[in-house]
Parts: C-alpha cells; structure tokens; sequence
C-alpha cells in the first residue's frame, strides 16, 4: 500500500507542472495602445496566457498587479518578440502580441491582408 501512495504521489508531482500555465514573458509597449476599448499605458508587461486555440485568457500583470485580461487566439509558432498595431480613430490599437514560442491574436481584431 505504501507503494502505491509513492507512485501516486510521484505521479501527481511529475504531472502538476504540465497542467501550469505557460511561463510568463516580457514585452514593451513602447507608445499608449488599445486594447479592445481599454487604452493600456506605454510600459514593460509580462504576459501570460491559459488555454490553447481560439479561447485563450491573456493577462498582463506590471509590478506583480494584473492589470488587463483579455481573450485572444494562440498560434504555436517561433517568433521574434514584438508587436502587431493598427491604427484606429488616431489611436493605436493592438493587433497581436509575438512571444518567442507563439502570436497572441486579439480576437475580432482584423489581421494583415483583410
């Protein structure tokens, strides 16, 4: 019986990781965005998202303070960091954000070549 708690217990300690979240990552937003009709200050973000496909939760925390979540489409992907902007009623608006392992599409946001 001992046997089997130890193999449990190495099963569930083994496994709890892949269940996590992805590990956060960092971007700069260099100018004011919007970001769906919330405007988000220029600044360093770490970004971290839950959920694969079309029904990912995205956060951005500054300071250790969450300070947007927004849904967006994941695409699996090696990227160079960055982001995607477009122009909408004088203000830029976020299109995407570019991680090193994949591209955060905002959803409804319109993409290149639409």
């Amino acid at each position: 019986m001992k046997r089997f708690f130890g193999y449990a217990l190495m099963v569930v300690l083994f496994a709890a990781p892949a269940f996590g979240g992805k590990k956060p990552q960092t971007v700069v937003i260099p100018d004011k965005v919007l970001v769906g009709s919330t405007q988000l200050a220029a600044g360093t973000y770490q970004v971290t998202y839950t959920g694969t496909g079309s029904g990912v939760q995205v956060t951005l925390t500054q300071d250790r303070k969450s300070v947007l979540t927004f849904q967006a489409k994941v695409v699996e992907g090696r990227n160079s960091p960055g982001l995607t902007t477009d122009l909408r009623n004088g203000m830029k608006a976020l299109e995407s954000i570019q991680l090193s392992d994949a591209s955060l599409e905002l959803e409804g946001a319109t993409q290149s070549g639409q």
